[in-house]
């Protein structure tokens, strides 16, 4: 059994859409799937109808940022982690309502984020957004917009060569904070979903984790034990960025806790990598119904 937990779709950062997921999924022989878009669920229906077409095995998905602090790090200043959500009713109320508000929220964030690009385009002498820019950018938005958003339109103006270098040379740079979910309400909203919340790829040193607090395994778990360990149900041991050391702490670590151990290739199909993961098999039977 091929197992690949984390995908993302047009509905947030990806390039497809979920009945393109589910058909390259059902190309590569995965059998077990769900699309974690961040802050967005809008495709999960139409995900869960595509899926029993084919004989996918498919369980609901969301990425969450959330924001929490731990005084012996960063001196006691926030810092920001990527929950998963799994196996929840997309239509609980509480859950659609609060995904509404960070909508509204990105799309606040993002005037800021151009705002601030705009100051260093002008040092540049480069042409700055308009609001018409900003329209354009809205316009090619299925679903959450963000910064990769913003990145593409610069690759798209000619401002940039790749969507690396428009975070290298101004997305990291002028950066705005997200929305403070907090830990606490991550993790009541899914649960009183029906779902189950994971950590995502704790130790991925380009992403959002743990990594940047401390890159020492054993330092990630106690910052879990300390701070998180009560909110989630589950760990993302396998992921692109994990090598074999991190995997196996991982696993350990989520077996001496009592956590449901979950993988993925966190895949934006820039290239498509659905399923390059090896997940153990025994992952889908933590989500029998």
């Amino acid at each position: 059994m091929s197992i690949d937990l984390h995908i993302h779709s047009k509905a947030s950062d990806g390039k497809l859409d979920a009945r393109e997921i589910i058909m390259e999924a059902k190309k590569r022989r995965i059998s077990f799937i769900a699309i974690t878009d961040h802050d967005n669920i809008s495709c999960q229906i139409e995900a869960i109808t595509e899926a029993k077409k084919t004989a996918i095995n498919y369980i609901t998905g969301v990425e969450l940022n959330i924001t929490l602090t731990n005084p012996k790090y960063k001196e006691g200043k926030p810092f920001a982690l990527d929950l998963l959500g799994y196996q929840f009713n997309p239509d609980n109320e509480a859950l659609k309502n609060k995904l509404a508000l960070l909508a509204k929220y990105r799309e606040k964030r993002v005037a800021k984020i151009i705002e601030k690009v705009n100051l260093e385009l002008k040092k540049q002498g480069i042409p700055e957004f308009s609001d018409k820019d900003l329209q354009n950018i809205k316009k090619t938005v299925e679903g959450s917009l963000g910064r990769p958003h913003i990145a593409d339109y610069m690759v798209k103006k000619g401002i940039v060569t790749s969507r690396h270098e428009a975070f290298d040379k101004y997305l990291v740079e002028c950066d705005v904070p997200k929305y403070p979910l907090n830990l606490k309400e991550a993790s009541k909203l899914i649960r009183e979903a029906g779902g189950k919340l994971v950590l995502a790829h704790p130790n991925d040193p380009n992403g959002t984790s743990l990594y940047p607090l401390t890159s020492n395994l054993i330092e990630q778990t106690e910052i879990i034990k300390e701070t998180i360990l009560t909110y989630i149900d589950g760990i993302e041991c396998w992921h692109t960025i994990h090598n074999a050391s991190t995997e196996k702490h991982y696993v350990a670590f989520a077996k001496e806790n009592g956590l449901i151990m979950t993988g993925g290739s966190d895949c934006h199909q820039k290239p498509v990598i659905m399923g390059t993961i090896d997940v153990p098999h025994w992952v889908a039977l933590q989500f029998r119904d």
